[in-house]
C-alpha cells in the first residue's frame, strides 16, 4: 500500500484517484491518517487534481485541532491503494509510545473482573440500542440552490462542476444542475443539494467550493428551504 512519492506529480495523481471515491484517507471523519498523509505533502495539489485539492483544503482547516483527531499515525505505506509502494522522502510518522506500553500493563485487574465488566457493558449497550430503536431520531434537512460563478467566459464550466461535485461529506447529497447566462457570454453554475443541518453548513460549502480558486470566483445561496 502507499501513494508512491507524495512530493511528486505522480504521487499526487495516485492520491487524487484514491480520493475520488472517498472523503478521507480512512473512515468517514478526519483522523490521524489524514494528518499523516497531509504532512507528507509539500504544497497544495494543482487545480486539475480536484479530489486531492478538495481533501487538502478540508484537512488544512483542522490544523489547529490535528492533535485531537482520532486514531494513531501509521507509516505512509499502510495507507492508500494496494499495489502501490510508498516512496515519499522524509521521516515517517512515529508510532505512539503508549502502544508499546499497553501490553505490559494490566489496566483492569483479573480476568474475572474483565469478564464481568464486559458483560455489564454489553448489557447496557443492548439496552440503550433497544431504547433508541423505539424512538427514531428526526433528522433536520434543508434544500439549497447554489450559484457558483466563474472568473470569465473562458472558464471550463464542465471542470468547474466536476470540482464542485467532488466535494463529498456525510449529510450532503448533490442534485441537478444547469448553466445560467449572467451576461457578456459568462454563465454561472446553478446546482442544488440536500444537506443535514447538523452536519453540513453553508459556510463549510462556501469554503470548500471557493477553494477551487482557478475556476470559482464566488458562491452564493440562491434559495434555502427547510425539508
Amino acid at each position: 500500500m502507499g501513494f508512491g512519492d507524495l512530493k511528486s506529480p505522480a504521487g499526487l495523481k495516485v492520491l487524487n484517484g484514491f480520493l475520488s471515491e472517498r472523503s478521507y484517507i480512512e473512515g468517514f471523519v478526519p483522523s490521524q491518517a489524514d494528518v499523516a498523509v497531509f504532512e507528507a505533502i509539500s504544497s497544495p495539489p494543482p487545480a486539475d487534481l480536484c479530489h486531492a485539492l478538495r481533501w487538502y483544503n478540508h484537512i488544512r482547516s483542522y490544523q489547529n485541532q490535528k492533535g485531537s483527531l482520532p486514531g494513531v499515525k501509521k507509516p505512509l505505506g499502510q495507507y492508500g491503494p494496494a499495489g502501490v509502494a510508498d516512496a515519499t522522502t522524509g521521516p515517517a510518522p512515529a508510532a505512539d509510545d503508549e502502544e508499546e506500553d499497553d501490553d505490559d500493563i494490566d489496566l483492569f485487574g483479573s480476568d474475572d473482573e474483565d469478564a464481568e465488566a464486559a458483560r455489564l457493558k454489553e448489557q447496557r449497550v443492548a439496552e440503550y440500542a433497544a431504547k433508541k430503536a423505539k424512538k427514531p431520531a428526526l433528522i433536520a434537512k434543508s434544500s439549497l440552490l447554489l450559484d457558483v460563478k466563474p472568473w470569465d467566459d473562458e472558464t471550463d464550466m464542465a471542470k468547474l462542476e466536476e470540482c464542485v461535485r467532488s466535494i463529498q461529506m456525510e449529510g450532503l447529497v448533490w442534485g441537478q444542475s444547469k448553466l445560467v447566462p449572467v451576461g457578456y457570454g459568462i454563465k454561472k453554475l446553478q446546482i442544488g443539494c440536500v444537506v443535514e443541518d447538523d452536519k453540513v453548513g453553508t459556510d463549510i460549502l462556501e469554503d470548500q467550493i471557493t477553494a477551487f480558486e482557478d475556476f470559482v470566483q464566488s458562491m452564493d445561496v440562491a434559495a434555502f428551504n427547510k425539508i
